[in-house]
Formats: structure tokens, C-alpha cells, sequence
């Protein structure tokens, strides 16, 4: 297993098997990015791709979501859809009141 320092998670965790993308972005997210780290990202962009109907086919879409990872794993977080708003855990229902 290979331990990387997660500049995303800001602590030591479990390191990619290999680098995500043939490129200098691909070879900085091994480097510095967890597995843990990787999979918020796979959410994120999947939110991306499904709100902003990301064509991964043309040069644009592809260009917009490598942003975004760099973005979101070493930035500022990565822009969110307008008037995102994050899913909330429904509460547990509570107990009837016995009284």
C-alpha cells in the first residue's frame, strides 16, 4: 500500500494504484491525492457532468471538467451548479412520546 500526504484530506491516507489522467495534472493527483480524496472528486464530477450536461466527448468538455478537478482537489473547492443546494441525511424519526 502506498501512503501519500492528501493536500485535499490535509492527512496521511492510502495513495491511487496509479495516476488518473496521461498528463502533468494526472501525475500531481498520485502524487498528493488519497484514494479517499479521489472519491469525493468522482461525486463532484458527477454532479458537474450531470447538471451542466458535460459532453466528455468534445475537447470543451473535457477541458472544463480538468479544471475543475484541479480545482477542487487543490484550489478552492470547485464551482457548484447555481443554487446548488448540498443533500441534506433525513433524521431518524423520533420516538412517540409515551407520557
Amino acid at each position: 500500500m502506498r501512503m501519500v500526504h492528501c493536500t485535499k484530506l490535509g492527512l496521511e491516507a492510502e495513495g491511487l494504484d496509479r495516476p488518473p489522467f496521461p498528463n502533468e495534472l494526472g501525475k500531481r493527483i498520485f502524487a498528493e491525492i488519497s484514494k479517499d480524496g479521489w472519491k469525493q472528486w468522482i461525486g463532484h464530477s458527477t454532479m458537474l457532468i450531470n447538471e451542466y450536461r458535460v459532453d466528455l466527448s468534445s475537447r470543451s468538455g473535457t477541458e472544463f471538467l480538468l479544471k475543475q478537478c484541479e480545482e477542487f482537489l487543490f484550489g478552492g473547492g470547485g464551482m457548484k451548479p447555481e443554487g446548488f443546494v448540498a443533500p441534506t441525511t433525513p433524521e431518524a424519526p423520533s420516538e412517540p412520546d409515551a407520557s
